[in-house]
C-alpha cells in the first residue's frame, strides 16, 4: 500500500438519521448506501487522499446517533483531529442537538478539534426545515466552517472531509498543532519524515517500516 505523509483520525459525529453512515459510504465507496439501518455503536471506513501535494491517510469513525450508544461512542472520540457534525437539514430536531454533539467533541476528543458543520440531505430542499443561512450564522459562532452536503448525489461530500483534512494541514504548518503531542489525532505516516522533525541524535536508529 502507499505510504501516507500523515494519518488524521476523523469522527463523524450527530442525530441518529442525519445521514453519517451514508456519507462515510457515499466518501470511501463512491456511492449512495440503500440499505441503510441505524448505526450500532461506530463503524469505520478509511481513504487516502490527496490535500496539498501531501498524501494523507484518513481513519474515519461513523458514530451511533442514538443516544443509548452515546456511553459507548464517546470513548472513540479521544484523539480525534477533525470530525464532520452532522445535522439533515429537513429535521429542525437534529439541528437543535448541534451545540451537545459539538461541546462532546470539543471535551472529549480535544478543544482544538477541526469541525466542518454539514447540513446533510440537500437534495431534499423542499422539505427543508433549517435555512442555510441560519445554520451558516451557528457555525460562525461556533467557529466551524460549514457544507451543505448530500449522500444521495454525493455533492460537497469529498469536499467536506478535503476541507477538513486542508484544515489540519495548514495548521499543522503553522504550529498551531503538533503532531507529536499525544492524543492529537495526527501520526506522521512515513519513518522519513518523523526524523526530518528529530534531532540528530535520534536519526541514527534504524528506520521503522511503514504501518500504515
Amino acid at each position: 500500500s502507499i505510504c501516507s505523509d500523515f494519518l488524521f483520525k476523523f469522527l463523524v459525529i450527530g442525530s441518529a438519521g442525519t445521514g453519517k453512515s451514508c456519507l462515510l459510504h457515499q466518501f470511501i465507496e463512491n456511492k449512495f448506501k440503500q440499505d441503510s439501518n441505524h448505526t450500532i455503536g461506530v463503524e469505520f471506513g478509511s481513504r487516502v487522499v490527496n490535500v496539498g501535494g501531501k498524501t494523507v491517510k484518513l481513519q474515519i469513525w461513523d458514530t451511533a446517533g442514538q443516544e443509548r450508544f452515546r456511553s459507548v461512542t464517546r470513548s472513540y472520540y479521544r484523539g480525534a483531529a477533525g470530525a464532520l457534525l452532522v445535522y439533515d437539514i429537513t429535521s429542525r430536531e437534529t439541528y437543535n442537538s448541534l451545540a451537545a454533539w459539538l461541546t462532546d467533541a470539543r471535551t472529549l476528543a480535544s478543544p482544538n478539534i477541526v469541525v466542518i458543520l454539514c447540513g446533510n440531505k440537500k437534495d431534499l430542499d423542499l422539505e427543508r426545515e433549517v435555512t442555510f443561512l441560519e445554520a451558516s450564522r451557528f457555525a460562525q459562532e461556533n467557529e466551524l466552517m460549514f457544507l451543505e452536503t448530500s449522500a444521495l448525489t454525493g455533492e460537497n461530500v469529498e469536499e467536506a472531509f478535503l476541507k477538513c483534512a486542508r484544515t489540519i494541514l495548514n495548521k499543522i504548518d503553522s504550529g498551531e498543532l503538533d503532531p507529536e503531542r499525544m492524543g492529537s489525532g495526527i501520526q506522521y505516516g512515513d519513518a522519513s519524515l518523523r526524523q526530518l522533525r528529530q534531532p540528530r541524535s535520534a536519526q541514527a536508529v534504524a528506520p521503522q517500516p511503514c504501518g500504515c
